[in-house]
């Protein structure tokens, strides 16, 4: 199949039409702007990495199982570690992907600049062309216009050829060498004016010609940059999940070391307060314990002699002690 070009299908049939050199110049204007929309893509994506990467990193500085011991203590080391070691590798993505941005934008920098050379160019031959065709246009209908005078001129004569004297048809004869004169002149004119603009056709044609083949192997470029742009992209994120992965799998198996019954038996020896339980606590009834409890005799208390009766007198009332029979308070 034959390939297609732009030299050979951006052409108009009027001279100073520019339909198809307008169409590629909006394609690569399309075409700029689209790789600025990648570029600033990829730099919104490197913000969104830095961001996550900051985060993760201090996510990973926060206190994880500082209580742990063993060697489920030495697996929650290595997760907080590698936890760190990712978001470095984050950090580290977004610098990547600002570098690519910026490879982008000096690419569709210089495509401008060289670009801007052609245009401008092509601009000045585009006003030249265009004008050249307006001069050539109006020499053209002043050169009609002249023939047109010169044969009313001839005509005139001719009619009044054998009806005017001598003297008229001498005018009649100056007038029409001068429209002839006049008529030729204006050919000449014209004639020069289309020549001249065939040669800026030609110079126009060759022009654009080198243009279109200008702007094609840009648009390739262009195509090509960016392809491989979003690719080389896509690989840094590719690679981002394998270094992730591989980070991941140094905590997988530093778990794999994790030994539960060992990380038991370590507490156990640490901590350790004793093997034995304390006895059960028996059921002890009241009263069975009251019964039991041997009989405790009270002290013995010394105590005084009776004190000695008081002398009485004859008319004192008798009284009597505790140890006479018939005991009462008052013997009357």
């Amino acid at each position: 199949m034959r390939e297609l070009h732009f030299k050979d299908n951006f052409w108009n049939t009027d001279v100073t039409s520019t339909a198809g050199y307008d169409s590629i110049i909006q394609h690569l204007n399309d075409g700029k702007r689209t790789c600025k929309e990648i570029e600033d893509f990829m730099k919104a994506r490197a913000v969104i990495e830095e961001k996550y990467g900051k985060e993760l990193l201090a996510l990973s500085k926060k206190v994880c199982g500082s209580s742990e011991m063993n060697t489920l203590k030495r697996s929650l080391d290595v997760f907080k570690l590698q936890t760190e070691n990712v978001s470095l590798s984050h950090l580290h993505l977004a610098q990547t992907m600002r570098e690519e941005a910026k490879k982008l934008e000096d690419f569709r920098e210089k495509q401008k600049e060289t670009r801007k050379k052609v245009e401008q160019q092509m601009d000045v031959l585009h006003k030249q062309k265009a004008a050249q065709y307006k001069k050539t246009t109006e020499a053209k209908k002043t050169y009609e216009q002249k023939c047109r005078d010169k044969e009313e001129a001839e005509q005139n004569m001719n009619r009044n050829a054998t009806t005017s004297s001598s003297k008229q048809q001498e005018k009649l004869y100056a007038k029409t060498q001068q429209a002839k004169q006049t008529a030729e002149e204006a050919d000449r004119v014209y004639s020069q004016n289309v020549s001249l603009l065939g040669k800026m056709r030609e110079e126009w044609l060759n022009e654009h010609v080198k243009a279109c083949e200008f702007f094609e192997k840009q648009e390739m470029e262009r195509i090509n940059t960016l392809r491989n742009g979003v690719w080389t992209h896509l690989n840094h994120l590719s690679q981002q999940c394998v270094t992730s992965d591989e980070l991941y799998e140094d905590v997988r198996k530093s778990l794999e070391q994790c030994n539960i019954q060992e990380d038991i038996e370590h507490f156990i020896n640490l901590r350790r307060t004793g093997d034995k339980p304390p006895a059960p606590v028996p059921y002890e009834n009241f009263y069975n314990n009251h019964r039991s409890a041997p009989t405790r005799s009270l002290p013995t208390v010394g105590r005084r002699a009776a004190a000695p009766p008081p002398p009485t007198a004859g008319n004192d009332p008798l009284y009597s002690t505790a140890a006479e029979p018939g005991y009462s308070l008052i013997r009357y």
